[in-house]
């Protein structure tokens, strides 16, 4: 087991990967758009245009967050928040889907939400503050011995495929780069942030859900949470979107790639063969430590992997039904 400085990585173990794909007997409950009657959409409309895609403000020149580059996007729907644990469950009742996290039996937690009973669980090397717990998923993130999921909170312990088998029981699909960063910029351009370019700090300015005090050890918690956040908690951005920026990290589409021909382009690109994209960062980032909840910023990890600070976010590219209504539990504007 190992990891980027963000997140740990079951490595792409060639028998996790195997597991992936949805169990027999229920395939033709996933198929595209099966849950689209089920699924209560809770979106907003994005418009498409001219899109920003990364910055000439590079804080991390090895993700090759630069040079920032425009590009086209049409108009699509995003839901406000990262998929949450009730809207998980939806899914999970109607189709029998099992997570990854389930079928292998463990998952990451953070070693200070980690319940006594399990003080002894295995580390990561080099990112011991990750234990593996055996147990740990969607609907008990800290494991057996630990809390039951709350509806409110993101769905945690996702692997990629999850996630993507989610989205097109939704009738939608997980986004891409381009749109993530479109999304998460709210209409206010070439910013930092979701909601500008003012840097969050560990005394009076909180404005999302991001590691305060000294990383590893002690969370100041100045945001009001230790772990993760409900999925409409914090100010929106300009679009209406919650949380693009910590709280959990998201899926994308998307390999993990750079965009560059250079030689240290090309062997990261090497290197991460079979990776997929994450954005918005977490709870867990600290500008000391890891960086990334920038809009720009940017990680990847192997698909089999899964933990208690990643999740995803489904989009649309069709608008909800006519008049919808809250009465029906669509909020699409």
């Amino acid at each position: 087991m190992a990891g980027s400085c963000c997140a740990p990585s079951r490595g792409g173990d060639s028998a996790a990967i195997a597991s992936l794909a949805p169990e027999t007997g229920i395939q033709d409950d996933i198929q595209a758009g099966a849950g689209a009657g089920v699924h209560l959409r809770d979106c907003v409309a994005i418009p498409g245009g001219t899109a920003l895609l990364g910055t000439n403000r590079p804080e991390i020149p090895a993700d090759f967050e630069a040079p920032q580059i425009k590009r086209r996007v049409k108009d699509f729907w995003c839901e406000r928040g990262a998929t949450s644990v009730a809207q998980f469950r939806r899914f999970v009742q109607a189709t029998g889907y099992v997570t990854l996290a389930e079928r292998l039996g463990w998952s990451f937690v953070f070693h200070t939400h980690v319940p006594e009973e399990n003080a002894d669980a295995l580390g990561v090397m080099g990112l011991e503050w990750w234990r593996r717990i055996d147990g740990a998923t969607w609907d008990r993130p800290q494991g057996p011995h630990g809390a039951p999921a709350r509806d409110e909170m993101p769905v945690t312990h996702i692997a990629w495929e999850d996630a993507r088998q989610f989205a097109a029981w939704a009738g939608g699909r997980l986004p891409r780069e381009v749109e993530w960063e479109h999304a998460a910029r709210g209409g206010l351009g070439d910013v930092i942030y979701p909601w500008g370019d003012q840097d969050p700090n560990d005394q009076d300015f909180t404005p999302c859900n991001i590691w305060q005090g000294d990383f590893p050890m002690t969370d100041l918690a100045l945001d009001g949470y230790h772990g993760t956040a409900p999925v409409h908690s914090f100010a929106p951005n300009g679009y209406g979107l919650h949380n693009m920026s910590g709280n959990v990290w998201e899926w994308t589409a998307e390999p993990f790639r750079v965009r560059s021909a250079s030689s240290a382009g090309r062997q990261i690109n090497q290197a991460s063969v079979g990776k997929k994209l994450l954005k918005g960062g977490s709870f867990l980032c600290h500008k000391s430590y890891c960086y990334r909840y920038r809009i720009a910023a940017r990680t990847g990890n192997t698909p089999d992997s899964t933990s208690a600070h990643t999740g995803f976010r489904v989009v649309y590219d069709k608008a909800p039904d006519p008049a919808p209504s809250t009465a029906s539990g669509c909020c699409c504007k």
